[in-house]
């Protein structure tokens, strides 16, 4: 599936506001005409998009035909900034975020002010200096515990992720960062992207970001930037979902 998270509280149900995760349970319900609780492969946070994203539900019904209309259904009943793209049957111990052994997110800064980009990218004119951001991003795979990036008091075992691919590149008037993982801590990528930022501004040098991550203080690195920003854009399971 993939989503627009504008309009939404993140994927996890909210008490007091939407979810992704909330309205789809909803639309499921309608669609199969049994509660319905997706588990979702992680957690997005207010705004934050997701061009796929993968959730997993348990059904009483066993007679479910996913070659049939479904697809086509559940998109009429769901809103229109969330869409369905595939459903497949998998074996039920299969679970969408324990599984997951890698997810990919993009940052998308928009260097020119394009009314169209407004929610779907971070408005940023300023002269940045991509070749020092990159030498920033090349250091990230030589850690572990990312603590400096994560948001605080969070419930979580570890701190610890294996970055597997950072990199910065500018497509038109588009500058994206892509990183891949085999985790992400709460507010990690905006974290990240904000340091790198600083870097590209010159109010850092780009080895610093080594002593920020030493430092293991969320002080110590820079602002997180927008939410509007970020799409979550890839995940992989040991199994094959995606064709």
């Amino acid at each position: 599936m993939s989503f627009n998270g504008t309009a939404y509280h993140g994927w996890q149900v909210q008490p007091n506001g939407c979810s992704v995760q909330g309205t789809l349970n909803r639309a499921l319900k309608t669609l199969l005409r049994e509660d319905i609780l997706t588990t979702g492969a992680g957690r997005t946070d207010a705004g934050v998009h997701a061009s796929y994203f993968i959730a997993h539900f348990n059904a009483f019904k066993e007679d479910i035909d996913v070659d049939s209309d479904l697809l086509y259904r559940i998109n009429r009943i769901l809103p229109v900034d969330i869409a369905v793209k595939r459903f497949i049957k998998v074996d039920k111990e299969a679970h969408a975020r324990f599984d997951a052994t890698s997810r990919s997110y993009q940052y998308v800064i928009s260097r020119l002010k394009n009314p169209f980009n407004i929610d779907l990218s971070y408005y940023n004119a300023e002269e940045l200096n991509i070749q020092e951001m990159n030498k920033a991003a090349g250091f990230l795979s030589y850690y572990r515990d990312f603590s400096c990036f994560s948001k605080s008091h969070t419930d979580v075992k570890t701190n610890n992720c294996l970055i597997t691919h950072a990199e910065w590149v500018l497509i038109d008037n588009m500058l994206i960062f892509n990183i891949s993982a085999d985790r992400f801590l709460r507010n990690m990528v905006r974290a990240i992207t904000g340091t790198m930022l600083e870097i590209g501004r010159g109010k850092i040098k780009s080895d610093y970001i080594n002593s920020i991550i030493e430092s293991k203080d969320r002080s110590n690195a820079g602002m997180s930037v927008p939410a509007e920003g970020l799409f979550l854009t890839d995940i992989k399971y040991p199994y094959i979902i995606r064709e």
